[in-house]
């Protein structure tokens, strides 16, 4: 299993890595980031949709899908229309950080009314196809929960892409995923050496005290060093993040991080599944991989809009 999950591991990291420069370089618009998420989606709208086919549970794999791909095109919409976006930031009494502002504000609006939809979607498709009492509504919300898990959560953590500028997006991002994984890397290490107390042995037995206690040293120590030294690799004579803000903000995501990961546990404990799917050798499903990211994403984008952390670049004197 190790060897396996090394060369996944080997093969995964240098084709995100690329993903993400091409993207850098495409400018605002974000096409390549747009098209992996697109991948994202597909494949965990699959899993979800065939984690929950248990009891009374019927959700639709496309239904899932196409509606958690409408939000995120919804959220992208804006940024493909660059005349109104140019507009707004050579008009002189919009500067460039109240359009960017302006612009994922609207894409964020649309997104939830697409959302709106296609709660209407998943109950006219449910009227259509019902026939008898006990499948209906469990159905409709598993799609439900379905696209807010899979489309709406992606879809918030997405704007991360923008959220600091657009030139700092995979900074931010990045910012993102070390908080959580270096939180999962620390949690598992603090648990095998010192971890004897469980925290919520009936969802999931693994996790202890001990283990969220490294979580948190995991993510605040991770965060800090990657916004110390990380905005000078994007930027000429970048000044670091203040390191009390960066501590608090990766401690924060370390949290919510480790509560992502139980919320995925409560949903395989409840349908009885150990993984979401096997994606694979040695790994559990792509839920498995990205669970504790999305979860931490939407906390990610509050704390960047009301912590005093940096819009880069910020150029020391």
């Amino acid at each position: 299993m190790l060897g396996w999950r090394l060369l996944f591991s080997a093969i995964l990291i240098p084709a995100l890595i690329g993903v993400f420069v091409l993207d850098h370089r495409a400018g605002a618009s974000a096409p390549y980031l747009l098209g992996l998420v697109l991948l994202l989606i597909w494949r965990a709208s699959f899993e979800f949709a065939d984690l929950l086919k248990t009891r009374s549970f019927e959700p639709s794999f496309l239904m899932i899908a196409c509606c958690s791909t409408a939000i995120v095109v919804a959220a992208w919409s804006c940024r493909f229309n660059l005349t109104v976006t140019d507009q707004l930031e050579s008009d002189l009494t919009v500067g460039a950080a109240s359009a960017r502002a302006i612009v994922m504000t609207a894409g964020l609006a649309m997104s939830m009314l697409v959302f709106a939809l296609s709660v209407l979607a998943i109950f006219l498709r449910g009227a259509i196809r019902y026939r008898e009492p006990g499948r209906t509504m469990e159905t409709a919300g598993a799609e439900v929960l379905g696209v807010a898990y899979v489309g709406c959560l992606l879809t918030v953590t997405c704007q991360l892409r923008w959220i600091s500028g657009d030139q700092a997006g995979y900074l931010v991002l990045a910012s993102l995923v070390i908080a959580v994984k270096s939180g999962d890397t620390m949690a598992y290490t603090f648990g095998r050496l010192w971890g004897k107390r469980k925290m919520v042995p009936t969802l999931s037995p693994g996790k202890t005290w001990m283990g969220g206690v490294g979580a948190l040293v995991g993510s605040s120590l991770g965060t800090w060093a990657w916004l110390h030294w990380a905005p000078g690799l994007f930027f000429d004579n970048a000044e670091p993040c203040s390191a009390g803000w960066s501590l608090l903000y990766g401690a924060i995501l370390g949290v919510v991080g480790l509560i992502g990961d139980l919320a995925e546990s409560l949903i395989k404990r409840d349908v009885q599944k150990k993984d979401s799917a096997v994606l694979m050798p040695g790994f559990g499903g792509l839920l498995d991989l990205i669970d504790s990211v999305i979860f931490a994403g939407p906390v990610a984008f509050v704390l960047w809009l009301i912590l005093p952390l940096p819009t880069w670049p910020v150029v020391s004197s």
